[in-house]
């Protein structure tokens, strides 16, 4: 699957992406794990700094599964495109609709944790 998806990013390029990001972000949170780790010294600093922990943690988890949802729909559309019926329709009506049912639940949840991390960027501030 070598086919360009967007500026001169291929599919093994997106698939690549995922997994150097998540190795990646797997180092990044163990380092800040270990970091806050000596900025605890009492039970308040452990109330305050999980918190945040947890907050990375949990928006990594979801831009890794945004990006494999993204792997998916291209694989399903790469897949289609070399096997298109007569008609030359690359989906069907209903693989058109489960697409875009994919995208705006995608959609969806990327406006809520933005405006999660928003308020959560806001209450660190006003503390």
């Amino acid at each position: 699957m070598s086919d360009i998806i967007f500026g001169n990013k291929t599919f093994q390029d997106l698939t690549k992406d995922i997994y150097n990001n998540a190795s990646e972000k797997k180092t990044q949170i163990q380092t800040l794990i270990k970091e806050m780790n000596k900025m605890i010294t009492s039970i308040d600093d452990v109330v305050l700094l999980a918190p945040i922990i947890k907050e990375y943690l949990e928006v990594s988890v979801k831009n890794d599964e945004h990006l494999v949802k993204l792997a998916s729909v291209l694989q399903r559309i790469f897949s289609k495109s070399k096997s298109a019926d007569d008609d030359g329709s690359f989906l069907s009506e209903k693989e058109k609709e489960e697409l875009m049912i994919t995208l705006k639940d995608t959609v969806n949840d990327l406006q809520t944790e933005s405006d999660r991390l928003e308020e959560i960027k806001t209450k660190s501030i006003g503390s």
